[in-house]
């Protein structure tokens, strides 16, 4: 028979199941990914803000993405750590806690495809109307595009928490290694018809738009680059859409393992995992990605890193 405990403040998290002999070189193994992360991404923003020759609209919209990942991860990791290394009896953790680390996990969700779409819009401009560039994409522009990236997140995921917080509790067990807007629901005893309706439709506009956009900008880069007898302008096109849309298929391909095993109960171990890769392998690999295919950052790299070697001779 189930235990109910109605309107707990205090709930229990699940986390991953560890064994004494794994406890110690898993945390350490995501100490370090979260190291990578915030050291690699953190950097990246400092290289894009210090050097005024990266004060362009591609990057000053890509400073979006690390910035998303900065905050997607830290969130998660640390506690996810900490976890580790308690037994599962005491990984608890407060209601609003648990709502602000949900609220953190799906804005982090949808502004990686929110600030991929802005990061598209640019390189259709740059790329199918290269002589009005400079006039499209100003620094107002810049703004513009990075507000309307935050705030749909913060208004489609405002109301799908807003209608989980309104619901009843009568169960304390997060089943997930981390906070989400299903795990808060499923706490409940009451119908939460209207949150699958509203949850089902968020992701079905957010991934319409996402999709359709991407599908919609590459087509048309791509009849410009076929049409094009300019052999430098489509190299350099195919270069930086290259990665754009790399970046994106990693984040993509990712957000939908998640989404698929968590209709699959009996796949808990392997759903707490995608949950938790969703998060890491974007995070890990956009800073590897952008920064080894841009020229300007590895040219940037490339001074700082000499004139140490001159300052240290």
């Amino acid at each position: 028979m189930e235990n109910f405990t109605f309107n707990s403040f205090t709930l229990q998290m699940e986390g991953i199941k560890v064994t004494p002999t794994s406890m110690y070189p898993l945390f350490f193994f995501f100490l370090s990914i979260y190291l990578f992360i915030i050291i690699s991404n953190v950097g990246i923003v400092i290289l894009i803000c210090m050097d005024r020759s990266l004060h362009q609209p591609m990057y000053l919209l890509f400073c979006n993405l690390p910035l998303n990942d900065i905050l997607g991860n830290s969130y998660m990791v640390p506690r996810l750590m900490s976890d580790i290394l308690l037994p599962p009896a005491e990984r608890l953790i407060s209601y609003y806690e648990c709502v602000v680390q949900a609220f953190c996990s799906h804005i982090f969700g949808t502004a990686s495809h929110t600030v991929l779409m802005i990061m598209a819009f640019d390189r259709y401009v740059a790329i199918c109307n290269p002589l009005r560039y400079s006039v499209i994409m100003t620094n107002r522009m810049v703004v513009k595009l990075t507000i309307s990236a935050w705030g749909s997140a913060f208004v489609l995921v405002g109301i799908l928490l807003g209608l989980t917080v309104r619901l009843s509790r009568c169960r304390t067990l997060i089943t997930n290694p981390y906070c989400d807007n299903a795990s808060l629901f499923k706490l409940s005893c009451e119908s939460v018809v209207i949150n699958n309706i509203y949850g089902l439709t968020f992701t079905v506009v957010l991934l319409t738009a996402s999709i359709g956009s991407i599908v919609l900008t590459y087509a048309r880069i791509t009849m410009v680059c076929l049409t094009s007898r300019n052999k430098s302008v489509n190299s350099k096109a195919l270069k930086t859409c290259s990665t754009h849309l790399f970046i994106y298929m990693i984040m993509f391909v990712c957000g939908k393992f998640h989404i698929v095993v968590h209709r699959f109960p009996q796949f808990v171990d392997q759903r707490k995992l995608v949950a938790i890769l969703f998060h890491i392998v974007p995070g890990s690999l956009n800073p590897i990605i952008y920064g080894a295919q841009s020229k300007e950052i590895k040219k940037l790299l490339s001074r700082l890193f000499r004139s140490r070697q001159v300052l240290s001779s």
